[in-house]
């Protein structure tokens, strides 16, 4: 589903590429994790794969399509969750995921549907009147997940979804990225644990 070739990339005004050659695989519902050490080069390879940044040398496709074409057709296929919380932290978890929604295009019932969906996805339910900036850590990193899950997305990309997170939240997330597997979702998942 997922091929990546010799990819190679260099940030402007570095001598040192922080990727250099990449090539990998990802069928559907295959969970990849990508280990190592900060700078080991893992969000430069996910910023590829979400579009963040220009493929510089090599090539990445998805079902055989290049990913510019996948992107530009159906810029939905793939989402990420970043390592960073991306979501309005003024905003209640409810009204972050209503934003989301209509950003991504959803609409009318299909739109309750996936923000119940994704809320008890996350098991964020409880938490739905509360404003983002007053979640624990945890739930704020299952906020972000429930936002990357919106479209309902073939890849997800995990970006250090555990990072800074108590053992608990993070036997949730583990959890929760086997299911998008047994799901069909191919999932690509950074980590330095």
């Amino acid at each position: 589903m997922l091929e990546i070739k010799n990819i190679s990339y260099c940030y402007p005004h570095t001598e040192k590429p922080a990727l250099k050659d990449v090539s990998l695989s990802a069928e559907r519902g295959q969970i990849l994790g990508l280990l190592g050490p900060n700078g080991a080069g893992k969000t430069t390879l996910i910023s590829h794969l979400s579009g963040m940044l220009p493929v510089q040398q090599g090539d990445i496709s998805i079902d055989g399509l290049p990913l510019a074409v996948v992107r530009h057709r159906s810029p939905t296929r793939i989402a990420i969750a970043p390592q960073e919380y991306a979501f309005y932290p003024m905003l209640t978890v409810r009204e972050n995921l209503e934003c989301f929604a209509a950003a991504g295009g959803l609409g009318g019932g299909r739109k309750r549907q996936r923000i119940g969906e994704c809320m008890a996805f996350a098991q964020l339910e409880r938490f739905v009147q509360v404003r983002a900036e007053r979640l624990s850590g945890g739930l704020k990193r299952r906020l972000n997940l429930a936002i990357a899950l919106l479209p309902e997305p073939e890849v997800i990309l995990l970006d250090e979804p555990t990072v800074g997170v108590d053992p608990q939240s993070r036997a949730f997330l583990l959890d929760a990225v086997k299911t998008l597997a047994d799901n069909g979702a191919t999932v690509i998942y950074t980590s330095h644990y």
